[in-house]
Order: C-alpha cells, then structure tokens, then sequence
C-alpha cells in the first residue's frame, strides 16, 4: 500500500476524500493519468490548467473547483 501524502495537493485531498485512485479519476474524466500524477505532485501547476480540465476533475470528485486549485 502507497503512503500517504502529509502535505497533500487539493486534488489530492478531494480525490482521495472521494474514495477514488488516480486511475479511477482518470477513467471518469478522460484525463490521462499521468496528468493527474503530474498534478498531485506539484509538476504541473493546477492552478495554470484550462477550466474545462479542472472542471472535468471538480465533476467527478463532487466538489467545487475552489476544492481542487492550490489556493495561495
């Protein structure tokens, strides 16, 4: 089993709040995987996606998008 994350991104939070893994995001939302990988881990940055992206990834979690971005 993984180790858990102690500082976590936001997406990171809500998806694992959701109950889902990375795979499972990204079957919902047709966003590859290594994406959401990229995202979680602060090599992209989130907050400089397209809104369509991280709308896709807010739907699938039932959240907000606020709950998804890094808020500084």
């Amino acid at each position: 089993m993984p180790k858990k994350n102690p500082n976590p991104s936001a997406l990171e939070a809500a998806r694992h709040s959701a109950g889902l893994t990375r795979k499972a995001l990204s079957e919902r939302t047709g966003i590859p995987l290594r994406t959401i990988e990229a995202y979680e881990q602060g090599k992209n940055d989130i907050n400089m996606a397209a809104v369509a992206v991280v709308k896709k990834m807010s739907d699938a979690l039932g959240v907000p998008i606020e709950a998804v971005i890094n808020q500084k």
